[in-house]
């Protein structure tokens, strides 16, 4: 079904999620800590990644900056630690999930199976090959974007939420529609974790205009052609 790194300096958490996901048809491979996982990430091609946190060598947030940086393939994070600022910070950085320790070893399977549905999905030949709106440019299947022809890094959370907007110009999203194009029907997303993402790609795309806040309604593109 696929391969799957799990990085954990947990040897028990290594073991468990070994146990279900090899059940599941799922190849895993494991590492103990950061460095090793960020070997196995430059070397494989993974279809998923389940990082904790707390690793020595190099942390999950740290092993999560190094793989956004050359694949957009689902992210699930593992921290033992529930503050809102930790997940904030996990999705803010590109994380498609994340799971507090204690866990359930089936939800988890769950979710990672969830995310790589919908990563596949994104991916389908029914969709466009490119999505252009003004100077941009989505290439859909590389999951790379363009202004002016000129490439702009966006994480894989970005990505999808660009993807809604370019592919219904001028159609207005509520938070819980960005949402779901975003992170999942499932998932459980903070206000303020979709407005730093609304916010990044602002930032990104080069300024206020392209993505508007239409007051009580919700947030719609409105295409620029400015170089």
């Amino acid at each position: 079904m696929g391969k799957i790194l799990v990085a954990d300096d947990e040897k028990e958490v290594l073991e468990l999620l070994k146990l279900y996901l090899e059940k599941d048809g799922f190849e895993v491979l494991a590492a103990e800590d950061g460095m090793s996982a960020f070997g196995i990430a430059q070397t494989e091609n993974l279809d998923c990644a389940v990082l904790d946190v707390m690793m020595p060598e190099l942390n999950g947030f740290q092993l999560l900056k190094k793989i956004r940086e050359k694949s957009n393939i689902p992210v699930i994070m593992l921290t033992a630690r529930n503050a809102s600022s930790d997940k904030v910070l996990a999705l803010d950085m590109g994380a498609d999930d994340y799971v507090s320790k204690p866990f359930d070893p089936l939800e988890l399977c769950a979710r990672i199976k969830a995310n790589i549905r919908r990563y596949a999905s994104s991916k389908k030949e029914s969709h466009p090959a490119l999505l252009k709106a003004g100077s941009l440019t989505l290439d859909v299947e590389k999951c790379l974007l363009f202004k002016n022809d000129i490439q702009i890094e966006i994480t894989s959370t970005e990505f999808r939420v660009l993807q809604l907007f370019m592919a219904n110009p001028d159609r207005v999203f509520t938070k819980i529609q960005i949402s779901e194009a975003g992170w999942g029907e499932n998932a459980y997303v903070e206000d303020n974790s979709i407005m730093v993402t609304l916010s990044k790609l602002r930032t990104k795309l080069g300024g206020e205009g392209w993505i508007k806040n239409i007051r009580g309604l919700g947030y719609r593109m409105e295409i620029q052609n400015e170089k």
